[in-house]
This record gives C-alpha cells, sequence and structure tokens, in this order.
C-alpha cells in the first residue's frame, strides 16, 4: 500500500512545545519509526504550516490512504475539508493527544464527518493505528 501522512500547522514543533503532550521525539523520528513499521509500504511525508498547501497536497495524493493531523486546523478548516470531500482516497484523522481530555476548543472537528475515521490519544502510535485500519 501507498501511505501520506500530511502533518498541519505546528506539528513541526514536536519534540520541542509541549513534550508533556506531544511527546519528546521530533516529528522526523517518528516518521522514521512510522516508515520502519510500514517497511513493506510505501509511506510518504507531509508537513506545512500553511492551509493551502495542506489542500493542496490532499488534492494531489497518490495514495491507497491518507493520515492526516492537521493540528489546530482540525477545529476550523473548512478550505482542508472541502479539500478531504473533494478526493476518492480515504482520509483517517489523526491526533496524538486525546482532543477530548483537553481544552473545549479542541473538542470539536470540522473535519471528522468526511474522513473515514478518527484514531486519537495514542501519541505517536496514533499513525500506525490509523494506517493500519486501511489494511483490515
Amino acid at each position: 500500500m501507498k501511505f501520506l501522512f500530511i502533518n498541519g500547522v505546528n506539528l513541526n514543533m514536536t519534540g520541542v512545545r509541549e513534550k508533556g503532550v506531544y511527546g519528546s521525539e521530533t516529528l522526523d523520528e517518528i516518521n522514521a519509526q512510522i516508515k520502519a513499521h510500514f517497511k513493506g509500504d510505501e509511506c510518504e511525508f507531509f508537513q506545512s504550516n500553511i492551509e493551502g498547501e495542506i489542500c493542496t497536497a490532499i488534492q494531489s495524493a497518490k495514495a491507497d490512504g491518507i493520515i492526516l493531523n492537521a493540528g489546530a486546523f482540525t477545529h476550523y478548516s473548512i478550505a482542508i475539508r472541502d479539500a478531504i470531500a473533494s478526493i476518492k482516497i480515504p482520509v483517517v484523522e489523526v491526533h496524538m493527544s486525546n482532543v477530548h481530555a483537553r481544552e473545549e476548543f479542541r473538542h470539536t472537528s470540522v473535519l471528522s464527518e468526511v474522513c473515514k475515521g478518527v484514531v486519537l490519544g495514542f501519541g505517536k502510535n496514533s499513525y500506525i493505528l490509523a494506517a493500519e485500519s486501511f489494511k483490515l
């Protein structure tokens, strides 16, 4: 299978910011572990703090499945929601933290409705669990 892992706003700071929430490993280290886990599959990684670039990555994806951690864009980006709705590739929404155990504004996702599913609260393993769901 071919997976596209998309990380949104501020996830480039993983391992630096809020280590109690996101852990101490960098996004590159997490991506390397994901790639090692799926050594028989093709894994592509993309990160951007720019909403339009994420939309373009979704719209131009050549993958069997997209694993998307949109970061804060999850809570308000109708543009990313519409990009997901415009493609046939299934998307799984991912969050490393349990957003429902955090601030109230994090409890709402405008993306979930157009995604195949949501995996949250398992740290870096949320990405692996989301990608494994495509193999079921």
